[in-house]
């Protein structure tokens, strides 16, 4: 049970540091932060997580450990480097859509999320807090 929980606790935990920390930066404006990216991680909090439990628990020599390992690779690769590209490209389509002289007052379209990637430092606190998490949860066990 404790692997079926530990990612649910993990991506609950990391959400209410990252909303906590947002309030602060942010005041009450924190809401329209909740999403992807921004401190920690929550995505490297829920894989780093698991793959740190069943280190702790199975070992690190185990083949589900080293499983694990490929999945937080692919997961920091993917935050650190595409999403946080599809970020820029946000950016990028906002200016050009601010900039048009779209005169069809039916347009609805919402301006992009452009924070959707995460730095290094926010994928590092993800993955610190998320071996914090795997080892607490392994002391339970």
């Amino acid at each position: 049970m404790y692997y079926f929980l530990a990612p649910i606790l993990a991506w609950l935990v990391a959400g209410t540091l990252k909303f906590i920390i947002n309030y602060f930066r942010y005041g009450h404006a924190a809401k329209n932060h909740i999403g992807n990216g921004g401190f920690p991680s929550n995505h490297t909090t829920i894989v780093s997580t698991i793959t740190m439990l069943i280190g702790f628990h199975e070992g690190f020599d185990s083949a589900l450990f080293g499983l694990g390992v490929a999945v937080t690779m692919i997961v920091i690769i993917d935050a650190i480097g595409l999403r946080r590209y599809v970020g820029y490209h946000a950016v990028s389509l906002n200016i050009l859509l601010s900039e048009s002289n779209n005169t069809d007052k039916t347009n609805t379209d919402k301006p992009h999320r452009e924070k959707i990637g995460h730095t290094k430092f926010e994928v590092i606190g993800g993955f610190v807090l998320g071996t914090i998490l795997g080892y607490l949860f392994h002391l339970t066990m």
